[in-house]
């Protein structure tokens, strides 16, 4: 896991908007939406059209809205990031 990887990890122990997300790790835009999509292909976040409405993963659909969307840790990512601190 990378350093940026845990860092993003730290920061979805509850479900958090993009804003957010990008604001405490100081990342551009495109960089931060290649990070989340990364890491949901690896299974360690997911993504919510809201606070509570889960997003179902289409790339396509991905890549234009990545910044409107909500993100958490799964457990999957949660255990890899407890590992790795």
């Amino acid at each position: 896991m990378t350093d940026i990887e845990f860092d993003l990890l730290d920061e979805l122990y509850f479900v958090t908007p993009f804003s957010e997300l990008q604001e405490a790790l100081d990342l551009s835009t495109p960089k931060l939406g290649e990070l989340l999509k990364q890491m949901i292909e690896k299974g360690w976040v997911k993504c919510f059209k809201s606070i509570s409405e889960e997003q179902v993963f289409d790339a396509t659909d991905f890549a234009s809205h990545y910044s409107d969307y909500y993100y958490l840790a799964t457990k999957a990512g949660l255990l890899a990031h407890n590992r790795t601190g």
